[in-house]
């Protein structure tokens, strides 16, 4: 039986996913971060269970942009509050 001499597994490690439709990669370069805001009394740090990032809200009323990838573990913070799009954001 011949041999590819590896020219497929090559091939495959060459393969930029990333362009490939369809493919996860694809998928996620196209979701968009999600507006949270904090409605508690003093400052607080999290960290996205998804991501590692550490997200600093100063206090009450502050809104950061969290990855969509930790947005479902941040709703379970009581304090925070999930904002419905991210037209309302000044910077």
């Amino acid at each position: 039986m011949a041999c590819c001499g590896n020219k497929r597994n090559e091939y495959s490690r060459s393969l930029d996913i990333a362009q490939v439709p369809g493919s996860p990669a694809a998928v996620v370069t196209t979701q968009e971060d999600i507006p949270f805001e904090y409605i508690g009394n003093t400052g607080l740090t999290v960290t996205g269970n998804i991501s590692g990032r550490k997200y600093r809200f100063s206090g009450n009323g502050d809104i950061q942009l969290i990855n969509y990838r930790d947005a479902g573990g941040m709703m379970a913070v009581p304090v925070l509050r999930k904002l419905k799009g991210r037209g309302h954001l000044i910077f």
